[in-house]
């Protein structure tokens, strides 16, 4: 499956526009101290977004298939980074916020399958990247 994105330059810094063939984008710029202006997510908080979303798109159906409810779900991934350059992650955290009437033990799983075994990001990322999740389950109603 071949798939691919063209980034084009928006300004003479750092600030780059990618658009996939879809026609959807994303604005990407580098930190200040590389001339960046905070016009979009940087290259590794695009590589925790990539992570995230792709154990995430998995977690409401597998979590439908074990008939529990989901009315809400947030992720909040986070990254140590190695130091020098390059400074690559050396460990992800995915916590999982999950709302609804949910059994833990049926959370676990449906997590540990999501990020574990459908994600392709992060059996990509897992090579060198140490990756662990954490999950709290509220009630309808919590924020």
């Amino acid at each position: 499956m071949k798939m691919s994105v063209e980034l084009r330059r928006q300004n003479d810094a750092s600030h780059f526009v990618a658009t996939n063939d879809d026609g959807n984008s994303v604005s990407i710029d580098g930190a200040p101290a590389v001339g960046g202006q905070n016009l979009g997510f940087r290259p590794m908080q695009l590589a925790l977004t990539a992570l995230a979303s792709c154990a995430t798109m998995d977690v409401a159906p597998i979590l439908a298939k074990q008939r529990q409810t989901l009315t809400d779900i947030r992720v909040t991934a986070s990254g140590e980074r190695a130091e020098g350059t390059p400074s690559p992650f050396t460990t992800i955290n995915l916590h999982f916020d999950l709302w609804g009437d949910i059994e833990e033990d049926k959370a676990h799983r449906a997590l540990d399958l999501a990020v574990y075994r459908y994600c392709s990001v992060g059996a990509m990322l897992s090579c060198s990247v140490e990756i662990t999740w954490t999950l709290t389950i509220h009630r309808d109603g919590d924020t």
